[in-house]
């Protein structure tokens, strides 16, 4: 990858320049994501797998982990904007809480109810386990506050669970630093968030994660995000080489324990994940050159297409099972339309309601925060250099 250090181009404006290696495992990850769940629900897999059974099975059972590269790089994306040096203190938890629901929610409502719709289509013309029960009121609601999951109504699109997941791990990542804010008082603690995040992933690796119960909340999968957050802060290019494999170990450790108690091969490819964002995570690369511009394309649009790439998937399952003659050549065609329209849905989904709704509620946010300045209040507490309200 090629490092950028004030490149330009054209007619003497900046190149833009991305975290190159986050979004070629986004892309990388969004695909296998969309491949898993045409493998998984059908029915063109079932016909297509006389033709490939092993890379069938593959892609239907163990592709899946590849949302530990989201989870991953989601706690490295979360360290870098709360806390980049690893110092403990949040002043305002529930704004930054609040800025992550308006992040992930809108579009995410939006493709539920998209989902549902296309759950009505294919009923039409197929009848398959795939196919959701009309949603409910109640259902919806639960959707739209990220509840699903804890509430126990069932998911209305593949991968609902993962933006509440996220939802959830982001804003404990929030909470630690607030409280570590707190606990700090005037005696700044530098090692007190890297231990914290150890511990947490310790605790995740050798306990919550061993049991599936958990896997509705945070802490069952607070093993890998934690694993992210480590990696930004030990990839600090002003720590000492040393310190940083020190806390890259710190990460690494527990995951090897826990592998070692029960081999999870998601758990391996997160602890894969973190090392590599350790070593190469924060090094740039410029959109320039076609197969760059591609990876960040498809890394920019990556949650839009594991938002809406089910329904169109259910739609093509739907149009095949009806229309075309159930031959094995034919259903496995289908499933690469699926993946070729899957890929083009989330590209307008991102221009035309991911990117429209995130500016929306920035604005309505800044509004908002912008009325609040005018409002007298006393003034705020402060420990340890921490604004409290």
């Amino acid at each position: 990858m090629k490092v950028v250090a004030g490149a330009t181009h054209g007619a003497g404006k900046p190149a833009s320049s991305q975290f190159g290696l986050i979004n070629l495992l986004k892309a990388g990850a969004a695909q296998l994501i969309v491949l898993h769940h045409l493998a998984f629900y059908g029915p063109m897999s079932d016909h297509a797998r006389a033709l490939l059974p092993s890379l069938v099975d593959w892609l239907s059972n163990s592709a899946r982990i590849a949302v530990q590269v989201f989870l991953v790089i989601g706690g490295f994306l979360a360290a870098k904007s709360l806390a980049p040096s690893g110092h403990a203190g949040y002043a305002y938890p529930l704004g930054a809480i609040w800025r992550r629901y308006a992040k992930l929610a809108p579009a995410f409502l939006a493709a539920t109810l998209i989902a549902s719709v296309a759950s009505a289509l294919a009923a039409r013309w197929m009848s398959h386990d795939s196919i959701s029960a009309p949603a409910t009121l109640a259902q919806l609601g639960a959707h739209a506050l990220l509840l699903h999951g804890v509430l126990g109504y069932p998911s209305v699109s593949a991968g609902a669970w993962y933006v509440a997941i996220d939802f959830q791990l982001y804003a404990l990542m929030v909470l630690a630093l607030w409280v570590g804010g707190i606990v700090e008082g005037k005696r700044p603690l530098s090692w007190l968030m890297p231990l914290a995040a150890a511990f947490g992933i310790t605790l995740s690796l050798l306990y919550f994660n061993l049991d599936a119960d958990w896997d509705n909340w945070a802490p069952y999968f607070f093993g890998s995000y934690g694993m992210g957050v480590m990696a930004w802060w030990a990839s600090d290019p002003r720590r000492k080489t040393g310190f940083a494999v020190l806390l890259m170990m710190m990460a690494l450790l527990p995951a090897v324990a826990g592998l070692a108690l029960e081999f999870r091969s998601r758990i391996a490819l997160a602890a894969v994940v973190a090392s590599l964002l350790f070593l190469f995570g924060r090094v740039k690369t410029t959109s320039d050159g076609r197969a760059w511009t591609v990876i960040n394309s498809l890394g920019k649009i990556s949650y839009s297409v594991f938002l809406i790439h089910f329904p169109v998937c259910l739609l093509v399952n739907a149009v095949f099972t009806r229309f075309v003659q159930p031959e094995p050549e034919v259903q496995a065609f289908g499933m690469l339309v699926a993946w070729g329209f899957s890929l083009a849905a989330g590209a307008l989904f991102h221009r035309w309601v991911e990117a429209p709704l995130g500016r929306l509620i920035q604005t309505i946010t800044e509004q908002v925060a912008v009325r609040d300045v005018h409002i007298p209040r006393p003034l705020p507490a402060r420990i340890g250099g921490v604004t409290l309200r």
